[in-house]
């Protein structure tokens, strides 16, 4: 146990009320840092000045002799170091012995959010690794570090005397993703600004902040990156739980939406630890290029996301339903994406909205409906082991499948031998007439020839009473269209044969 000095030189503490989560993020990753710095340094008289510190769950305590600058330095110096790939190696998260996988998504991360300037990462030019992923090989590039902002920082924190500041300093985007100059023209008065010992906490952020990538589904190869910032009230659990993902491979950090990276990380369990215990909250910063600079990306949306049962459930549930990534080839290079759909109902969770809601709002052409219908069995196991608040939602849904299998028998019926039966055409009118409905009478006129096409429906008539605020559009009209998509996304495509097979039923279809 290191010293307590009663007067130490900085004091960090979780509780500061003035400390936004990334820097308590900071603060837990100088934790990590010091804590990993014992064992290699384990007395103050191996490490310059004599330094020391004192760490607890909730603050730290640095103390030291001699000059500021020489001994912030060192530390930093110590804490931000490059490995022979070229790769940001981080003391605190004891990066030389993680994975190269998730050394790579490290290093990545990191420059695609906080250095992204060559002002602050110095490059040594393009590498490129190949990993296997699910046995296939995957080519990764990555910009080879020569050196980055954090290494050489201490001289902005000290005086011209080497001593540590008293006034706050000017701080910048990278070193705080969003904090800018308001008004160049008064960019005295505009800038951000921060005590000393707030700008060192917050030069360990990267290291306590977890980093995804998120590719467009259309364009693979154009990626955007997702930070998250967790909400840290326990430096020793939160150190922990970190250490214990070291070994994550690369595809666990691929998401197909902002709520997913959020979702993801609040959910990740380790053999040693629940998360559930300590890790309730999440800040998540999504960073993509923008037409205005193609150079670099910027901060284009940014959430809190929070975690109770609920959505907690739905999550792992989607989880299970629907695959975690798939490795596509496009323009002769492999890739992965995850799930949209599970992307979409991350999304609508975070939101605080119900996971199927708006789904008819992605769907911009039979390309795009055939995404969603293809993870069919996924959908409908959602619909089955969801918690439903309104069991009226249930069996709506429930009747427009009762509604598809009648429409799609008559189309089978009046099919001849050799012909192909019009499915296909059939979905784009119902998906086109579904997506024109845009108030309530809209709907209501359309949900009533829908009912009218596929003739007696048995769930219809046996619950028409729990039905009726949903097929009337006297409840949320928006609701009752959302279900009708998901019940159409989800009907399976075995059940569209079936019907096919069995001339039985024909002469009585012909017959409503």
């Amino acid at each position: 146990m290191m010293k307590r000095a009663d007067n130490p030189k900085i004091q960090l503490n979780l509780g500061d009320p003035s400390m936004t989560l990334l820097h308590r993020a900071g603060v837990a990753g100088l934790w990590m840092t010091l804590k990993k710095l014992e064992k290699i340094y384990p007395t103050p008289a191996e490490r310059i000045g004599n330094l020391t510190w004192l760490l607890t769950p909730h603050y730290i305590n640095l103390d030291w002799e001699g000059q500021d600058f020489t001994v912030l330095d060192w530390l930093l110096k110590q804490s931000f170091q490059i490995s022979d790939e070229g790769l940001i190696s981080l003391t605190g998260l004891d990066s030389q012995n993680m994975d190269i996988q998730n050394q790579i998504i490290i290093h990545q991360g990191i420059t695609a959010t906080f250095t992204q300037h060559n002002k602050f990462f110095k490059s040594a030019g393009q590498q490129s690794k190949q990993l296997i992923i699910d046995g296939i090989q995957v080519r990764v590039d990555y910009k080879k570090a020569a050196s980055y902002a954090h290494q050489h920082f201490a001289k902005h924190l000290c005086d011209q005397y080497g001593q540590l500041l008293k006034e706050p300093i000017g701080i910048r985007g990278w070193l705080y993703p969003g904090a800018v100059v308001r008004h160049y023209a008064f960019k005295e008065q505009t800038a951000f600004e921060e005590k000393a010992e707030y700008a060192l906490a917050l030069l360990f952020a990267p290291m306590a902040c977890q980093y995804f990538v998120l590719r467009s589904h259309t364009e693979p190869s154009h990626t955007n990156y997702v930070l998250v910032i967790p909400e840290v009230i326990d430096l020793e659990l939160y150190a922990h739980f970190l250490w214990c993902l070291g070994n994550l491979d690369y595809k666990h950090f691929h998401v197909s939406s902002l709520g997913d990276a959020g979702l993801k990380f609040l959910n990740y369990k380790t053999t040693q630890m629940p998360t559930s215990n300590f890790l309730k909250r999440c800040q998540i910063i999504f960073f993509s290029t923008k037409a205005w600079s193609e150079q670099q990306k910027t901060r284009a949306e940014i959430a809190i996301i929070e975690l109770n049962s609920s959505v907690n459930y739905l999550y792992k549930l989607s989880c299970i339903c629907f695959p975690e990534c798939q490795i596509v080839l496009y323009k002769n290079q492999h890739y992965l994406l995850p799930s949209l759909i599970k992307g979409i109902i991350a999304n609508n969770l975070a939101m605080g909205r119900s996971w199927w809601a708006n789904w008819i709002s992605f769907i911009k052409n039979k390309k795009s409906f055939k995404q969603f219908t293809d993870e069919y069995k996924g959908i409908n196991k959602m619909i089955q082991d969801s918690e439903w608040d309104i069991e009226a939602q249930k069996l709506f849904i429930q009747a427009c499948h009762e509604a598809l299998r009648k429409i799609y028998a008559k189309i089978y019926s009046r099919t001849k031998e050799g012909e192909y039966a019009q499915i296909e055409r059939e979905n784009t009118r119902i998906l086109s007439q579904l997506k024109r409905c845009t108030n309530t009478d809209n709907f209501r006129k359309f949900i009533a020839e829908f009912w009218g096409r596929a003739g007696q429906i048995a769930i219809l008539e046996e619950h028409w009473m729990e039905l009726l605020p949903l097929t009337t559009g006297i409840g949320n009209w928006k609701v009752a269209r959302d279900l009708t998509f998901i019940a159409m996304a989800s009907y399976p495509k075995n059940k569209i044969t079936e019907v096919e097979v069995k001339p039985s039923q024909i002469s009585e279809l012909n017959t409503e």
